[in-house]
């Protein structure tokens, strides 16, 4: 059984993280249920464990160590932090499938308001295609990053997990180099012109995730 929680107004970082530990080691115990979390956070800058120093700008807003894979990721009011806490020892320990899956969990969720997102090789998470954009000098179309994924395992339960943009203030996103990739922006469901609330996009996640995670 996967439990649920939507926690209101903003959490903080070191909160959450200190949630999520606790959590993902009552589940290895066996005392607590696997758990998927939906928070927003204040402003702020994590640092993956790939995180290059030149690639934070400005630290404008608290930079925090994640301890989870991936580079710099902005957090903010408007984002959906999907927070992860599954037990993989029950649902096999391949971890390529595990962020896969995360990936399709979001694609799916974004197609119910006509969004076509997809995965690019060598890039994780998710991304649109934007041909309303002057093309990059090489010709091809510009995209744009609408979720992140950075996860970290402990004892083969997940935690961390998806971050995904609703309507946030992009500009923020300009004191780093969102993932280490510089040549792509980033993008929102409200900046596709899509007034997509975030209760919205928690019913499309609770709607599609028993089709990825059975």
């Amino acid at each position: 059984m996967v439990e649920w929680i939507i926690s209101d107004g903003l959490t903080g970082y070191e909160d959450a993280v200190t949630f999520m530990e606790a959590r993902a080691a009552a589940i290895h115990a066996g005392t607590a249920d696997e758990l998927i979390w939906l928070v927003e956070h204040p402003p702020l800058y994590t640092a993956g464990t790939s995180a290059r120093e030149s690639d934070l700008l400005d630290a404008r807003f608290p930079v925090h160590q994640a301890g989870r894979g991936g580079q710099y990721t902005y957090h903010g009011p408007g984002q959906r932090i999907v927070y992860v806490m599954l037990d993989l020892n029950r649902r096999g320990k391949d971890v390529r499938k595990f962020v896969s899956g995360l990936e399709q969990w979001v694609i799916a969720a974004l197609a119910e308001f006509g969004v076509s997102a997809e995965v690019r090789q060598g890039r994780v998470g998710v991304w649109v295609t934007r041909p309303d954009k002057p093309p990059l000098p090489d010709g091809s179309p510009r995209e744009d990053k609408i979720a992140a994924i950075g996860v970290k395992l402990r004892r083969w339960v997940s935690f961390h997990g998806i971050s995904i943009n609703v309507e946030p203030d992009l500009s923020h996103y300009t004191g780093i180099v969102p993932c280490g990739i510089s040549e792509h922006g980033v993008t929102s469901l409200v900046d596709l012109g899509l007034p997509v609330s975030m209760s919205d996009l928690d019913v499309a996640l609770r709607d599609s995730f028993d089709e990825i995670f059975r």
